[in-house]
């Protein structure tokens, strides 16, 4: 009995632990860039469950490998996919820069039969369009980078890899109902300035630029722990 309740409360810890770990910094900041040309509840919603079934692919596959053999990320790899969140971020925060450009009205040439003129056009719709792999793939590279500490913490509390493919399970569907919730708040502003342009673009624009930023001082930091 005394086994069945350490289980229960060992699954309890990872659901626990994944909700809260869906509101790490550089998940929200990941999701507001990609939930900031949504403007539906539906499709923020999709986003933030996408995020988290990549996220929770990750540590799957990783946890495979590592509770079979009963070791730990070395602390070089586990620092260079730290790195690569960060060349996410940043990748991540221009691309929102650059839809914000690219949705503004310009002059566009049109050709009617023999005639042609010109009219004035916006890829404003376009912008709305989100490809569901995006959020998956960025979610991988989160699941990736926190595997490390969480594979430490499962190694030290498991006492078999079916607990811990168990504990991956349940702390996978804690960040995906994170990121659910997550993605419904962060999309409330974007959806609400839908009608003023220039307050939807401006929140737009400080999501980009705060996942720029934050991307370079999470390169900053990991380079220079890398490097020495």
């Amino acid at each position: 009995m005394s086994e069945i309740l350490q289980l229960m409360t060992l699954l309890g810890l990872g659901f626990v632990l994944g909700l809260k770990h869906s509101l790490d910094a550089d998940h929200v900041v990941a999701l507001s860039t990609i939930v900031s040309h949504t403007r539906s509840l539906k499709k923020s919603s999709l986003v933030g469950v996408l995020w988290g079934l990549g996220h929770t692919l990750a540590l799957f596959l990783v946890g495979i490998l590592l509770l079979s053999f009963r070791f730990t990320l070395p602390d070089r790899i586990a620092l260079a996919f730290e790195l690569l969140v960060g060349v996410v971020l940043v990748f991540l925060g221009i691309d929102v820069l650059r839809k914000i450009e690219k949705g503004k009205i310009h002059l566009h040439e049109h050709k009617h039969s023999n005639s042609t003129h010109m009219h004035f056009h916006s890829h404003k719709d376009a912008e709305s369009h989100i490809h569901t792999h995006k959020p998956f793939i960025v979610g991988m590279f989160h699941g990736l980078a926190g595997s490390a500490g969480i594979m430490l913490l499962i190694l030290t509390t498991v006492s078999s890899t079916f607990q811990g493919l168990l504990f991956i399970a349940l702390f996978g569907i804690g960040t995906i109902l994170g990121m659910l919730a997550v993605s419904i708040v962060i999309s409330l502003p974007f959806m609400f300035s839908s009608k003023f342009d220039k307050l939807q673009n401006t929140l737009r624009m400080l999501a980009g630029v705060f996942s720029i930023v934050f991307g370079v001082v999470i390169i900053s930091e990991i380079g220079f722990l890398i490097l020495n």
